[in-house]
């Protein structure tokens, strides 16, 4: 996708002797650790098929560079059109798994989201309903595999999105895409990466695909939510947990798209299908009703 050197000499920071490394993960892109005389730094280099993901690059550079006002990196450079960002690198420890599972790191996760939803607003708007409604689009479209009875569920998915609208939220700046790895532990406090997916959204959205992404037990998310308001709340545990689960049925399309278009050497399928196959569980759950009713009680 990218000449890689010629394009680390085009940025002032980069150029002369340096170092570099890829960095591991990164499902639609390349990222580099690379470092010069100047300092340490990240280079995203973005896969030409992140349009079909709903990724749009010149709003995630301008996300990030807000983010870095509150919890994010802050941003060196950016190529227009070429899918090339460069941020600078925060020495810490990526967080795994298990980290989420320790409650006192739940905790520091709910700051966190705190001091990024309560800065300025993003440049655009995330609703996982619209965006599943676009995958969808794109996997009937192009022919894409879809999963068994996938679309059976439309009906849930319409009343999850009416029991939401009774108490409606304001949005905040979000993330929309918090895995375990998004979080860097500096050692003061968590600092937040990655705004491919970022917009103004329901923070509860952030919450819940926190707790479903790590796929962490319930009593954590629970915790969650305690630290984030400051009190326990069965409506607004509902209301993640209802959010949770369109995150997970709207990522298994964003994994169908990719298991027919990408060329790592990865399982998107799997990946996905673990996913839907949980959403699969939830919809089915005699709790859904119940989760439905909660949602839609004062908070």
């Amino acid at each position: 996708m990218h000449d890689v050197e010629a394009v680390l000499d085009r940025i002032e920071p980069l150029r002369g002797s340096r170092t570099v490394r890829d960095l591991a993960g990164g499902l639609t892109n390349r990222n580099l650790k690379v470092t010069t005389d100047h300092g340490i730094f990240v280079v995203r280099l973005s896969s030409p098929s992140a349009g079909l993901l709903a990724v749009d690059r010149e709003i995630e550079y301008r996300n990030t560079l807000i983010a870095a006002e509150t919890v994010g990196a802050g941003v060196v450079d950016y190529l227009p059109g070429e899918g090339v960002l460069v941020i600078k690198w925060i020495e810490g420890t990526t967080f795994n798994e298990s980290d989420l599972l320790d409650e006192r790191n739940l905790v520091r996760a709910a700051q966190a989201c705190q001091r990024l939803h309560s800065g300025r607003r993003f440049s655009n708007d995330f609703d996982m309903f619209d965006i599943q409604r676009r995958y969808l689009s794109v996997v009937l479209d192009k022919g894409f595999r879809l999963p068994a009875r996938y679309r059976d569920f439309e009906p849930q998915v319409d009343r999850i999105r009416s029991a939401l609208a009774v108490q409606p939220i304001a949005t905040v700046p979000c993330n929309n895409d918090l895995l375990a790895g998004n979080f860097i532990d500096t050692g003061d406090e968590l600092r937040l990466i990655d705004y491919e997916y970022s917009g103004n959204n329901d923070p509860y959205f952030e919450l819940g695909n926190i707790w479903s992404e790590s796929t962490l037990p319930l009593g954590h998310l629970e915790v969650l939510i305690t630290a984030y308001d400051g009190a326990p709340s069965h409506s607004r545990l509902a209301r993640a947990r209802l959010l949770a689960l369109m995150s997970k049925y709207g990522w298994m399309l964003w994994a169908a798209i990719q298991h027919s278009v990408s060329t790592l050497d990865f399982d998107f399928w799997a990946w996905g299908m673990e996913k839907y196959e949980r959403a699969v569980t939830e919809f089915d759950s005699p709790d859904f009703e119940r989760l439905l009713a909660d949602c839609a009680q004062p908070f």
